[in-house]
């Protein structure tokens, strides 16, 4: 990780959860990491934790609605204005809502297509000219995908979800397809894991709380921590080397 020592690194959905996790290790590392999320003051909260522990990076908050493209072009250009630009990208912003193919509401499914598609590929997009217009031919960009990108389960609530992660699959791959047309060193990597302790089941099942409890009685799940330690060894590979999918499940984890 030293190469990416004060280097900038964009984490999406860096409140809470996997993104803070991932926030707060390439802090630890030296990096100056751009935190967005809508709620920024748990981000806020997290970067006085990184201050006070003497990390060597920092933390910088941003509010950003990634539902809103206006939203994300602006924080990029405050990026550009205050930071020069982004030299990884971690798309980290994701979530699910329990909406069945035969009887689910248009709005979550346009929600989760909005946050796990389009915003994630907005800000690819904007990464890359980012990198593009500094000659920075060294950057990474690295999708948060899941298990779920690569498998059907037999769980209607995770079907629309499920749907959203498949495309995350395949922009990963036709992103490193297009970064070799181009004739360019930036790596594109996918990172899928499987059951985390997040609050992902929460949100999920905002109003059956129960159910959220009982994921995570069928098995020890991974902790956020674990998905972070997945970042920084694809980062720390070398530059030559393409780590273009890490699947990480916990080892009782059945589909």
């Amino acid at each position: 990780m030293e190469r990416w020592r004060g280097r900038v690194a964009l984490v999406t959905g860096a409140s809470v959860g996997i993104g803070a996790a991932i926030a707060r290790e390439l802090v630890r590392q030296g990096m100056k990491v751009m935190g967005c999320a809508r709620d920024v003051e748990k981000i806020q909260k997290l970067a006085a934790e990184c201050q006070s522990a003497g990390f060597s990076g920092v933390l910088v908050p941003f509010k950003c609605d990634l539902t809103k493209e206006e939203e994300i072009l602006s924080m990029f250009a405050a990026i550009k204005a205050q930071h020069q630009g982004v030299d990884v990208c971690i798309n980290n912003a994701g979530l699910g809502h329990a909406d069945h193919l035969l009887s689910g509401r248009t709005s979550g499914w346009r929600n989760m297509l909005d946050v796990n598609v389009l915003a994630l590929t907005i800000c690819t997009r904007e990464t890359y000219q980012s990198m593009k217009e500094r000659n920075v031919d060294d950057g990474h960009i690295i999708h948060l995908n899941s298990v779920c990108g690569h498998r059907v389960v037999a769980f209607p609530d995770l079907n629309f979800y499920t749907a959203t992660k498949h495309a995350v699959t395949a922009l990963t791959e036709g992103l490193r397809q297009e970064l070799r047309l181009a004739k360019s060193h930036i790596r594109a990597t996918s990172i899928s894991p499987g059951l985390v302790v997040t609050d992902f089941p929460s949100r999920l099942y905002v109003n059956e709380p129960q159910k959220a409890e009982d994921l995570y009685n069928l098995y020890t799940p991974l902790a956020a921590q674990d998905v972070a330690d997945a970042v920084t060894y694809v980062l720390s590979a070398p530059p030559h080397v393409q780590i273009g999918e890490v699947l990480i499940q916990p080892v009782e984890e059945f589909w």
